[in-house]
């Protein structure tokens, strides 16, 4: 399995804090975001290649911390070759950049590169593998406001996905999808065919409507915290949490 991290974006929301500083090595509590996202990863034995895919902005930035990294598994930092937020591939034309750069013919993890979460990844590939079919996370927000701004699935009692909504008027249900998934190697082709056919390139939930008309796919529930580092104001009350 390889398991791409999304950093490849500009993160202008967040300025001046990514002026000159890529938002994934962000410091929480005196480690950087993708530190703890790696860290994680570094606990899944299937995953044998940890991709961090960037701009070339920031390329630099991910060479460094790796060469102060120390982890176990394969690290490869790959530049899209984008200059500013008004020529980036979007999140699904990295997924597409790294299948073709990197040659990727496994099982592929896809993460954001901003988020903060409790549960564990092993669990969740654990979860893939019982499953046998692509898998997306999911979990209960009781808040309609937050269902609103995010990614909305419906589910069958067996957990799986019978319809996907972004950022929905009226959620069908109170199961919110963050962006981490699990995709089986037999539908990595389905990402260039997406994009053949002039789908939204940008954020990764934009596929999963298009994944579940071609393939079965299962929602694993996690429970937990997890955080969406958006903001300057998130960005500093993550931060907190995390320093007490």
């Amino acid at each position: 399995m390889k398991a791409i991290v999304l950093a490849a974006g500009y993160a202008t929301r967040l300025y001046p804090l990514t002026k000159n500083q890529p938002k994934p090595l962000l410091k929480i509590a005196g480690k950087s975001i993708l530190d703890h996202i790696v860290e994680k990863m570094e606990r899944v034995e299937a995953i044998d290649e940890i991709i961090i895919v960037t701009n070339d902005k920031f390329t630099d930035y991910f060479v460094q911390w790796k060469k102060l990294a120390s982890y176990t598994k394969q690290v490869t930092i790959v530049n899209d070759g984008t200059t500013t937020n008004d020529n980036r591939l979007g999140a699904i034309g990295d997924i597409q950049y790294v299948i073709d750069t990197q040659q990727v013919a496994d099982d592929l993890m896809v993460l954001a590169g901003d988020n903060l979460f409790d549960f564990e990844l092993s669990d969740f590939v654990s979860y893939f593998f019982e499953k046998e079919t692509d898998c997306i996370t999911a979990y209960k927000e009781e808040n309609e406001e937050q269902l609103k701004r995010a990614g909305v699935v419906d589910l069958s009692d067996t957990g799986q996905v019978l319809s996907f909504e972004e950022k929905p008027s009226h959620p069908k249900s109170n199961y919110c999808v963050p962006a981490f998934y699990l995709y089986k190697k037999e539908s990595l082709p389905l990402f260039k065919e997406y994009l053949k056919e002039d789908n939204n390139p940008d954020a990764p939930g934009h596929f999963i409507p298009y994944l579940i008309t071609h393939r079965n796919v299962h929602a694993y529930l996690f429970e937990g915290k997890r955080y969406d580092i958006g903001t300057v104001d998130s960005y500093n009350m993550v931060n907190q949490l995390f320093s007490i």
